[in-house]
């Protein structure tokens, strides 16, 4: 006897492993094409994955690589959620110290007011990458 092994969507599995809130914003997101089954770029909703399918796809600007042990048959609460794939993601960079990012604000001591049209002039060539 051949047993087909079960398969469910990939967006309803994303859904039921709790990578999105709504089943919606999961084939919204499929939709995209943002999602790899077993390294081949898919743009839809409805292709079907089973367990040994490994997805890759980008989440929050953290590549995510998520090997599938379950197919699953709901949405359940996150610990049953977790057991549905093994994440074989790189670890996450932390934050330690003051952020890197170009987004941070200068530090100005409380009462001096924002900075004048020079100040931010000699600010901005402080500045990495000015």
């Amino acid at each position: 006897m051949n047993e087909k092994p079960q398969t469910v969507r990939l967006d309803k599995w994303l859904w039921y492993a709790r990578f999105f809130k709504s089943r919606t914003l999961a084939g919204k997101f499929c939709h995209g094409g943002g999602v790899r089954i077993d390294g081949e770029l898919t743009a839809k909703s409805h292709v079907t994955v089973h367990p040994g399918n490994v997805l890759t796809f980008v989440k929050r600007g953290h590549v995510r690589i998520i090997h599938i042990l379950k197919t699953g048959t709901r949405r359940g609460p996150a610990v049953e959620a977790r057991a549905l794939y093994e994440d074989l993601s790189p670890e996450m960079p932390t934050k330690s110290g003051p952020a890197k990012d170009a987004n941070t604000h200068a530090h100005r001591e409380p009462g001096q007011g924002r900075p004048t049209k020079a100040e931010r002039r000699a600010i901005d060539k402080l500045k990495p990458g000015s």
